[in-house]
C-alpha cells in the first residue's frame, strides 16, 4: 500500500497515456511542487470524478485510476505549471485521506488478475480487423461530412503482454468515459478484452447509423 497524491479528473486515462496538465488551483500547484521534491519521483494518481468538477474540490471521486509521472514540467508564473505526464500502473484506492490541501489516498498497485487463464492470442488479430473496419467507416465519415479524416492506428505496431495493448487499442475507440473506465476496472485481460470488443462494436455501429 503506499500513499499518494491524487489529482482527479473529468477524463478517465488508461495506463500508457500522454497526460498533458495545467496546473492553476493553488492546492494542485502544492502537489505539483511536492511531487517534484518527492524522493521516489514525481509521481501522482489520477481517477475519474463520478459528480462534481476538476476544481473547487468536493467531488465524488471512483476508486480506480492510475499512476501519472511527470517527464517533464515548465513554471508559467504566478505559480501556475505545464506538466507533460505519462500514465503507468493501475491503481485501487483503499482508502481515501482528508484533502491538506490536496487529495491523498492509500493506494495499490493493481496488476491484470487471472493471469494464467488470459484469452489466447489468437483472438488479437480479430480484434484488430475490426479497428481497422471502425476507422474505414470513420474515414468515410469524415469525407461526407468535410471533416478531417482521423490518424490511423499504426496497426501491428501494438507491444506488450495482451492486457497492455488492449489498453492502447481502447485509447483509439470512440466512446466516453464511462465506457473507458470499464475498461480500466476489468479484472483481467480476458475481460478487458470483452470490454474493447464491445466498444468497438458500439462505435461501429453508432458511424453506421450516421452514415445512413
Amino acid at each position: 500500500m503506499t500513499l499518494l497524491p491524487m489529482f482527479p479528473l473529468g477524463s478517465t486515462m488508461l495506463p500508457g497515456q500522454q497526460l498533458p496538465l495545467h496546473v492553476f488551483e493553488p492546492r494542485y500547484q502544492e502537489l505539483v511542487r511536492d511531487c517534484l521534491d518527492a524522493p521516489d519521483g514525481p509521481r501522482f494518481g489520477v481517477v475519474l470524478i463520478a459528480r462534481g468538477n476538476e476544481v473547487g474540490g468536493g467531488d465524488v471521486r471512483h476508486d480506480v485510476g492510475t499512476i501519472a509521472r511527470i517527464e517533464s514540467h515548465a513554471s508559467i508564473g504566478d505559480g501556475r505549471y505545464e506538466l507533460f505526464c505519462r500514465t503507468e500502473e493501475r491503481i485501487k484506492v483503499s482508502k481515501w485521506l482528508p484533502d491538506n490541501p490536496y487529495p491523498i489516498a492509500e493506494v495499490d498497485v493493481w496488476p491484470d488478475e487471472n493471469s494464467g487463464t488470459q484469452t489466447a492470442d489468437y483472438e488479437f488479430p480479430s480484434l484488430i480487423e475490426r479497428l481497422e473496419f471502425l476507422y474505414g467507416l470513420l474515414r468515410r465519415l469524415a469525407t461526407e461530412t468535410g471533416n478531417v479524416p482521423p490518424d490511423v492506428p499504426v496497426i501491428g505496431g501494438f507491444r506488450g503482454s495482451l492486457g497492455t495493448r488492449l489498453y492502447e487499442i481502447a485509447t483509439y475507440i470512440p466512446m466516453g468515459d464511462a465506457d473507458r473506465l470499464q475498461i480500466l476496472a476489468a479484472a483481467g485481460a480476458d475481460e478487458r478484452l470483452r470490454e474493447v470488443s464491445e466498444a468497438i462494436e458500439n462505435a461501429i455501429e453508432m458511424v453506421q447509423f450516421r452514415l445512413m
